[in-house]
């Protein structure tokens, strides 16, 4: 009776007795082991005092390893330990000496890991570490018997790590990425590498192995996942990596692979789930071996030169695909029907392609379980209607940039509701509902977009201000090159997260919010370029502390520049306030800004430049009124990093001083003295003085560059010979010595320069004869480059994750952007009878000789001939004589050819009528006879202008015909035009009348456009302005030489 009761309330009590186990246990769990091991404290505090001395960082290192009985060091910083036994079995210790340089690479001491006889998993990546110390390091490595995860990437590792790594028994996890392992593994290498026979997953990526290290592969067989990317192999796969059956991951991207994808040689890799192959060198189609791998979930070919369709039955069946990236290859045709079996596709990106058809026929609808969608750069035309999304519940990332005006797309008919919240919406420059330009509707039901760009689209209507209030956590919104107008609104709330804005080529109007730098004040990029803003500048600006490129040009901003942005905006890379109306001194005491680009040019800024050097690289205040001397600093980049600088059109004065520089505009100035031969030129691309009152002759020693590109000294008083030492400058393509006083002969050593397009010797005294060796310059026969244009990087606009986790990536990227900047040299030339401006492209393809207004003597060199791919040729106003050279005929590319005003005989070359690009051809006031060429192809449109002044010419379009054997005598004529009536008389009264009119008229039309045009408007008082300082610097550095002239 009693053991029945025991029982029973031992029955009745068990369930308690279990509840009170379990909780002791949670208990436990939750307070872990409060017991630190002391050997393996002391251990750590050992540890701490060796890596202490090997690192220079300036903030203290693991600040909780601290020599105090009382702390507990499973607590400490990158430090985990055993909840039950209380042992270490995890050191996370990467970056230690991440503020070390590159080259500053130490050892580590294996020793020091001895006391951790638990630890499983050592983190020591991004150290820099070169080996290990002492000689016993396997002896050491072995003791750790239980150490299952090693990560050492990011260190300065060779081959001999391998050696000591084959001492861990039980290693299963190796990363040895981004080191210094390079070439095939030796033969006892190989072994120590098989000894890891217990390895799943390892890592070497980033070394410079080549194919030999697949051999040594095979001897792996239980590995799971192997990263061979960023190496050498440059090969097939071997036999003994096909061995390698376990395998579920396999990465060999950027290893110039080539020939055919080796899906054959991957047959027996049936567990095989993610496959990246991408950035090699693999051409042909998809071979139809790819239905093998049946258990694919990811894979990635893309930036490989892969061709042909996807109509492949093979890949059509890999039903359990997820991810399939495509892009940057030569795919092309459409998306087969067969891709609807792809119903776990999660991530598509067939972008940089020449796949083609109609969107919408394609398999989009069927992919409803779609996160991420790539279709950008492809050949896609026809109408796209975003309803085909409707049902894609999953969407996050639409991508679909376009660039062949082929592809329009709809989002508002037919009607329809999203069933997505997207976070990542790239539609630039996609005809997006056009013709209408509506922004489109389903953005209104958006409200977790962190990611919006619709520029490029020609959308309008007023600011869309609700994009922001929809979606609080949006970083980027770009709505450039569109038509969206008034006022630039932000919702009143503050410290919103946008970190990037850009509203930039649109019509928007008005003035800044006062308070916009307490609205956005996390913002890194506002481009609020090429709209119509006025008024001040808030200094609320200033309040946009990170804020690394701002860009205010092409606007109606007036007023100074607030002091606030100036002295606080201390991350601003560039800054570009040019084409604006600012006024006032902007380099005051408070300008504390460090600079890659300064654009203020074509502004109102007064002032002069500080004496103190400022921190930038690429400085244009051309265009304004600065004034006073300039400073060494702006030709001395020894102190300062300062390659670019325009100072155009202002009104500095004094002498040029000493130094070096890349790229100096000093044009339209006052200065005055010689051109200082300690101008160091050695590295200089580009140097434009012209419009000043340099005189004096060149010094030589400013002809040692070999990199000078333009040297353009027009419009100075600059005299004497060139000296012989010209030909130094081999690199020169833009020769302008015009409007000075050289004199002498044209020096052979130019012909030297054979890499000239552009020479102007025009307006000057030289005598002789035309080197007939300058056949030998290219005149434009030189490939296009970019001579004309100066390349800097000047920033970085950071990248930002996107909300889906790849399997082929651990995070999907938008990438950032890095600024290079490429700055257009500007020359003006006489071509064609009108002085143009040449920029950019157009100056890189422009050739032209200009010889005018000397004294030159002879016959022209026949072998000009040869120059086939100049543009122009003007030798007008010299003493030339002799026959118009037949080899004219081969400048298969000229466009105007100017010899008027020499003493030219002869008959005027027929052959010249197959120059089928000739648009102004003159050669009047020579001794030119016979008949003038056939009015045909190009010569049918020069009229009697282009030859008089030769009286023995006849023929078409000249009065003269050439049937008379004589000239006539001025009676003859006098009857002749008698008996024609007089033809050349007019009305004057309707002449006078008409004109009077036609003058009216054109007046009144152009008011009306600058009125109804305010950018016009502010071109055209812009230019006025600028013809007016032009005409008073003119008309005075005149006055100044007549003065100087008269006391001499």
């Amino acid at each position: 009776m009693k053991l029945g009761v025991s029982l029973s309330y031992l029955s009745m009590e068990w369930p308690l007795v279990k509840f009170l186990l379990w909780a002791l246990l949670l208990f436990v769990q939750i307070h872990e082991h409060i017991a630190c091991i002391e050997v393996e404290r002391m251990g750590l505090l050992e540890l701490k005092s060796f890596l202490k001395s090997k690192t220079n960082r300036t903030e203290p290192l693991l600040p909780t390893w601290v020599n105090d009985t009382k702390s507990e060091c499973c607590s400490w910083e990158q430090v985990r330990c055993n909840t039950t036994t209380g042992h270490v079995i995890k050191l996370m210790l990467s970056s230690i000496n991440q503020e070390q340089n590159y080259e500053d690479t130490w050892y580590m001491n294996v020793s020091l890991f001895q006391p951790f006889k638990e630890l499983k998993n050592l983190d020591l990546s991004n150290n820099k570490i070169a080996g290990w110390l002492g000689n016993e390091e396997s002896n050491c490595l072995s003791k750790m018997s239980k150490l299952a995860h090693l990560n050492l990437s990011w260190n300065n590792f060779d081959k001999e790590i391998l050696r000591i790594l084959g001492a861990l028994p039980v290693l299963k996890s190796l990363d040895l990425s981004n080191n210094q392992m390079e070439g095939p593994l030796l033969s006892h290498e190989s072994r120590f590498l098989s000894k890891m026979s217990k390895l799943t997953h390892l890592n070497l990526s980033s070394n410079q192995f080549d194919k030999e290290i697949l051999r040594s592969l095979g001897d792996l067989p239980v590995l799971q996942s192997l990263d061979l990317s960023y190496n050498y192999i440059k090969a097939p796969l071997s036999s003994h990596v096909v061995n390698l059956n376990n395998l579920e991951v396999l990465i060999l991207k950027g290893n110039g692979l080539n020939g055919s994808p080796p899906f054959k040689d991957m047959a027996n890799f049936s567990n095989l789930k993610i496959l990246d192959l991408s950035e090699n060198s693999f051409i042909g189609s998809i071979p139809p071996y790819i239905g093998a791998l049946s258990s694919l979930k990811a894979i990635s070919l893309h930036s490989n030169r892969l061709n042909g369709t996807l109509a492949i039955r093979e890949m059509c069946a890999l039903k359990k695909l997820e991810e399939l990236d495509l892009s940057g290859n030569n795919f092309e045709g459409i998306l087969p029907p067969c891709l609807t079996n792809l119903t776990s596709l999660r991530l598509l990106d067939i972008s940089y392609n020449r796949f083609s058809g109609n969107l919408s026929l394609s398999p989009i609808a069927s992919w409803t379980s779609l996160e991420y969608i790539d279709l950008s750069y492809n050949l896609f035309e026809g109408l796209f209607s975003f309803s085909l999304f409707a049902n894609h519940s999953k969407l996050k990332v639409i991508q679909l940039f376009s660039d062949n005006n082929k592809l329009d797309i709809k989002t508002e008919n037919p009607s329809w509701d999203p069933s997505f919240q997207l976070k990542v919406l790239l539609l630039s420059n996609c005809s997006l509902n056009k013709p209408t330009g509506n922004i489109p509707k389903f953005l209104f039901d958006q409200h977790e977009l962190e990611v919006i760009d619709i520029s490029h689209n020609k959308l309008n209507g007023s600011f869309p201000i609700w994009l922001l209030e929809n979606n609080t956590r949006l970083q980027l919104l770009s709505l450039r090159s569109n038509s969206f107008a008034g006022q630039f609104h932000l919702p009143t709330y503050r410290s919103m997260d946008l970190r990037w804005l850009d509203v930039s080529d649109n019509n928007l109007d008005g003035r800044l919010q006062e308070n916009i730098g307490k609205i956005i004040p996390k913002l890194e990029y506002l481009n609020l370029s090429r709209n119509y803003f006025e008024g001040d500048l808030p200094s609320s600006i200033g309040d946009m502390s990170n804020l690394e490129k701002l860009d205010l040009s092409f606007n109606n901003f007036s007023g100074e520049v607030p002091m606030e942005l100036v002295a606080n905006c201390t991350h601003l890379g560039i800054l570009r306030l040019s084409n604006n109306y600012f006024h006032g001194e902007i380099f005051s005491k408070n300008f504390n800004l460090s600079l890659n680009s300064l654009e203020l040019n074509n502004n109102y800024f007064t002032g002069t430049l500080p004496v103190a050097p400022l921190r930038v690289m690429f400085l244009d205040i051309s265009n304004n009124h600065m004034s006073g001397i300039i400073p060494v600093w702006i030709v001395n980049n020894n102190t300062i990093n300062l390659w670019n600088v325009d100072l155009s059109n202002n009104i500095f004065e004094g002498n040029i001083p000493c130094g070096l520089i890349s790229t100096l505009n000093l044009s339209y100035n006052l200065l005055s003295g010689l051109l200082p031969s300690c101008l160091n030129l050695e590295n200089a691309r580009h140097l434009l003085l012209r419009g000043n009152n340099l005189t004096g002759s060149l010094p030589k020693a400013i002809f040692i560059s070999s990199y000078i590109v333009t040297f353009d000294i027009r419009d100075n008083s600059f005299s004497g010979n060139i000296p012989e030492e010209i030909y130094g400058l081999s690199e020169l393509r833009v020769l302008l010595l015009s409007g000075n006083q050289f004199s002498g002969t044209i020096p052979k050593q130019l012909c030297w320069l054979k890499k000239i397009s552009i020479m102007d010797l025009s307006r000057n005294f030289f005598s002789g004869t035309i080197p007939y060796c300058f056949y030998n310059i290219t005149f434009g026969k030189v490939v296009a480059s970019e001579f004309v244009y100066i390349m800097n990087s000047f920033g970085w606009v950071p990248g930002f994750s996107l909300p889906y986790k790849s399997l082929l990536n651990e995070d999907s990227q938008i990438e950032g952007t890095d600024f290079y900047f490429h700055v257009p040299v500007e020359i003006e030339f006489l071509t064609k009878y009108r002085s143009n401006l040449y920029r950019g492209l157009v100056l890189d393809m422009m050739s032209t000789l200009d010889l005018s207004f000397n004294k030159l003597t002879g016959e022209i060199p026949p072998d000009l001939g040869q120059l086939s791919s100049i543009f122009a040729v003007n030798l007008s106003y010299n003493q030339l004589n002799g026959p118009i050279p037949k080899t004219f005929s081969n400048l298969t590319q000229l466009e105007s050819l100017d010899l008027s005003h020499n003493n030219l005989n002869g008959e005027i070359p027929s052959e010249l009528t197959d120059l089928t690009f000739l648009e102004v051809f003159t050669v009047d006031h020579n001794n030119l006879s016979g008949k003038v060429p056939d009015m045909k192809k190009q010569f049918s449109t020069f009229g009697e202008s282009s030859y008089e002044g030769n009286p023995f010419l006849c023929g078409a379009p000249l009065k003269k015909s050439c049937t008379d054997t004589n000239e006539s005598p001025p009676s003859s004529q006098k009857s002749s035009e008698a008996n024609d009536g007089r033809w050349y008389e007019v009305d004057l009264l309707a002449f006078f009348t008409s004109f009077l009119v036609s003058c009216i008229i054109f007046f009144l039309g152009v008011v009306s456009v600058l009125y109804i045009n305010p950018h016009w408007r502010q071109r055209c008082f812009n230019l006025v302005e600028d013809r007016m300082y032009w005409c008073y610097f003119f008309a005075l550095n005149t006055l100044k030489e007549l003065s100087s002239r008269m006391c001499h």
